[in-house]
């Protein structure tokens, strides 16, 4: 029982801050500012949870051009973290390339749910409000994955199916990883 409440609080922590560095790496992927002054709603928070691990690594890592090395790197490192802490906890045998191979699925696994959940909100939002700062950042987030599929696919009666595409496509995505 107390390992369960261990492994649930670890997985939130580690949730959280991971997939603050993925959005830290995407949102530079896809040069949205994280300027404080830039009005995105997002960037203390984003900063608060990433810096005291990115900074460090950033020092090592240089951008691969707009790729934030750092950020992915220290969301892979996270997670790592918390496989290697839950094996010691659990004190089973563990094999360490297996080990890392788990963090990187469990990587894969984190962007693809945030990315789902980004297109989720971007689609509430949508139907909501339109003119708030939140909406205009999670548009820049999710929008470059969109216009793609919006070339594609009919717009019956003016709806625009391309967010439900996406899901789609995040769900067979996932189903595919799980089966690794």
């Amino acid at each position: 029982m107390l390992f369960q409440i261990f492994s649930l609080l670890l997985n939130v922590a580690v949730g959280l801050i991971a997939g603050t560095c993925l959005l830290r790496m995407y949102m530079q992927l896809q040069r949205v500012s994280l300027a404080p002054m830039s009005g995105n709603p997002f960037a203390p928070f984003i900063f608060t949870f990433t810096n005291w691990c990115v900074l460090p690594l950033r020092k090592l890592m240089p951008n691969a051009g707009r790729l934030d090395v750092a950020s992915l790197l220290a969301a892979y490192l996270v997670i790592l973290a918390k496989f290697v802490l839950l094996s010691a906890v659990s004190l089973l045998p563990v094999s360490w390339s297996l080990i890392g191979f788990f963090a990187l699925l469990e990587l894969a696994h984190l962007a693809l749910s945030s990315l789902m959940w980004l297109v989720i909100a971007y689609v509430v939002l949508s139907w909501v409000r339109t003119d708030s700062d939140i909406h205009y950042f999670l548009s820049r987030l999710v929008d470059p994955m969109l216009v793609p599929l919006r070339r594609f696919l009919p717009q019956p009666g003016g709806i625009d199916l391309s967010a439900l595409a996406l899901l789609l496509m995040i769900q067979i995505a996932e189903i595919v990883l799980s089966s690794l």
